[in-house]
């Protein structure tokens, strides 16, 4: 079974660096897990006002009211298959401020519907964001996200975007420190910058072979709308 990001890139799934591919190119059926850890060197937000969306973010972890410099974190990628039979990864990021911890929680699929991947935001999968992938010219992943849309219970509607931000995302490996780079941005094209980070990291392959992935990376609920 092919990842989620080759269904989504095609051939280009080759134009990206081989550390790359590996983060990016396995499946349930593999039976392994990436799990990164290093250090954000600049975590950030923007001006005053974007403080309550930021706090209402930690509701469902999926944005937090820190800053800082040189913050260490963890991310963690599971493949599996939900509830629904999706083929699905977790992108878990903790971070360990001074005086708080934060996570950023997010499941994505490759939806056969829209024909591009789906990145459901926080614990409940209540946003869900269209993601436009394709590699760098250096190899590395670049993901811009698109529309959004939000659901719970009955209530579906295409989220507004004067409400909400773009995040551009770019993970790159960076051989002369042989460790992987990330580099994250949200703006809104009203209010400007909300937030973004960037930092390394060191990435190891744990085998998963016959167990269930942890339940902390697993959503509260699972959301059938694409």
């Amino acid at each position: 079974m092919t990842s989620i990001y080759e269904n989504a890139l095609g051939d280009s799934f080759s134009k990206l660096h081989p550390n790359i591919q590996r983060r990016f190119g396995f499946s349930s059926e593999d039976g392994v897990a990436a799990i990164g850890t290093g250090v954000m060197e600049h975590v950030w937000y923007g001006k005053w006002y974007m403080l309550p969306f930021l706090y209402i973010g930690t509701w469902r972890n999926i944005l937090f009211p820190q800053r800082g410099n040189n913050i260490p974190f963890t991310i963690e990628n599971y493949a599996y298959k939900d509830s629904l039979g999706r083929e699905t990864v977790t992108w878990i990021r903790t971070y360990q401020f001074p005086k708080k911890t934060r996570r950023f929680d997010a499941t994505m699929i490759y939806s056969k519907q829209r024909k591009r991947i789906i990145d459901y935001l926080g614990t409940h999968q209540h946003l869900a964001v269209e993601i436009d992938m394709r590699p760098t010219e250096q190899g590395g992943m670049s993901l811009t996200s698109g529309a959004q849309y939000f659901y719970e219970g009955i209530i579906s509607f295409k989220f507004p975007m004067l409400l909400s931000g773009y995040a551009t995302v770019c993970e790159w490996y960076d051989e002369e420190i042989n460790k992987f780079r990330i580099d994250v941005k949200v703006n809104n094209k009203l209010f400007g910058e909300i937030f973004g980070y960037r930092g390394f990291f060191d990435v190891e392959y744990i085998n998963m072979q016959g167990q269930q992935i942890p339940q902390h990376v697993r959503p509260v609920r699972e959301e059938a709308r694409e």
